[in-house]
């Protein structure tokens, strides 16, 4: 039962076609096809070349159309004026701007006057944040810069460097420093609610 494979064995790679009446060719049409040098690979890269060609023509031509329309619209962005600008500053455009000689010069040349300034005005308002910011880090250090905080953290770290195997050791060093910082709490607590 297991011996026959269920598949027939491949008879051969050729085929024949049988059919009911004579089929002749001439001699010349049989000697040229055996003679060309083009098989079935030859024929199928052939036309994987033509279907590439045709793509990279497509491609290139669908490109061309995209940068096209690309630069007509940069070029009616930059021609027609910036409707953002207008809207968000009504005298951005005034009268004899626009009727004397050289007005889109002086209308673009005030448009960007009012963007510098735009842009000196949130340069500021960041300076005035940083200096609040400052201010705040000033008071931290005043904080830090306490004395009976800072030998209390000392006596801490010498302690836990004199017993590194047995950090428990250190419990009252640990309530001293908790309770110096406590009392720098209650400190800065009476300074910021007065």
């Amino acid at each position: 039962m297991g011996q026959n494979s269920s598949k027939p064995p491949p008879s051969s790679t050729q085929h024949v076609f049988k059919s009911e009446s004579p089929v002749s060719f001439s001699p010349d049409l049989v000697n040229a096809l055996q003679a060309s040098p083009e098989t079935d690979s030859t024929r199928s890269k052939d036309l994987e070349l033509h279907i590439q060609r045709r793509v990279h023509a497509e491609l290139e031509r669908l490109d061309a159309e995209h940068s096209k329309r690309l630069s007509e619209l940069q070029e009616q962005i930059s021609s027609s004026p910036d409707s953002t600008t207008e809207s968000t500053h009504p005298d951005a455009r005034t009268p004899d701007q626009s009727t004397s000689a050289g007005g889109p010069d002086r209308e673009a040349a005030a448009e960007g006057d009012k963007l510098r300034d735009l842009g000196r005005q949130s340069v500021q308002k960041e300076i005035d944040l940083l200096k609040e910011k400052l201010q705040r880090r000033k008071i931290r250090e005043e904080v830090v810069k306490d004395k009976a905080v800072e030998k209390a953290k000392g006596e801490v770290v010498n302690c836990l460097r004199l017993n590194d195997r047995r950090p428990l050791d250190c419990w009252r060093e640990v309530e001293v420093f908790k309770q110096e910082v406590g009392r720098l709490e209650r400190d800065f607590l009476g300074k910021v609610m007065d």
